[in-house]
């Protein structure tokens, strides 16, 4: 067996479609990485709650598989993977949270400039968690039971986080970006912004000729 070592998630030696479904398996780390980055720079509310809904998600993930107790396939000896539960798979959950969270924010919630792009959004998603629910099964560290069962608890969570967030969180952001704790860390919400590159793209033009009408005016009076 080899392993990819980001996450030492093994695969067989020699098999390139299993080196290919190894790296779809970590799809969930390379999220939960551009998520993070993503809230550092951007400090946008949404982004942080989608990651509270995650962790959440991920809790409930490991309770459930305490309560269950359903153990991996036999395949788990060779993986190293007996001393863990299998049901249901996590990898499955988080993609399908992901994924239906950003499919119903695509349809209901965001503002796009084409129907393209909006079509784009909401399907870009699935043959990723395609993918990475197949690399589990492929891979022998979940069951098909398994990965049906982290797909619809996933599926659930993510529509009922949507629910909740938008429904009776986000109401809450206006007053959450005008908190302390908010404007000191620069948090906002852009939901309410049809295009908001071209919103950002605007204020920082019109920033420039501020700043070149201020200068101008400036050398003037000197």
């Amino acid at each position: 067996m080899k392993a990819v070592e980001v996450a030492h998630v093994k695969y067989v030696e020699g098999d390139g479609f299993g080196h290919l479904m190894a790296w779809a398996s970590l799809l969930p780390f390379l999220i939960t990485a551009g998520l993070i980055w993503h809230i550092m720079f951007r400090r946008e509310l949404q982004a942080i709650f989608l990651f509270v809904g995650m962790l959440i998600s991920g809790i409930l993930n490991e309770k459930i598989k305490d309560q269950v107790k359903e153990p991996r396939p036999l395949t788990c000896e060779i993986l190293e993977m007996c001393d863990s539960h299998g049901w249901p798979s996590n990898h499955s959950q988080f993609m399908a949270f992901f994924s239906i969270f950003i499919t119903l924010n695509s349809l209901f919630r965001w503002h796009f400039s084409s129907s393209f792009s909006k079509d784009f959004t909401l399907l870009c998603p699935w043959p990723f968690a395609v993918a990475t629910m197949y690399s589990r099964i492929y891979l022998g560290y979940h069951s098909e039971s398994q990965v049906v069962a982290g797909c619809g608890a996933g599926l659930i969570m993510g529509s009922f986080w949507y629910l909740l967030l938008n429904h009776i969180v986000a109401p809450l952001f206006p007053w959450i970006e005008e908190t302390w704790l908010g404007r000191a860390l620069y948090i906002r919400d852009s939901s309410h912004i049809p295009n908001v590159l071209l919103f950002e793209y605007n204020n920082a033009r019109a920033a420039r000729k501020a700043e070149k009408v201020s200068a101008t005016l400036k050398t003037a009076k000197d």
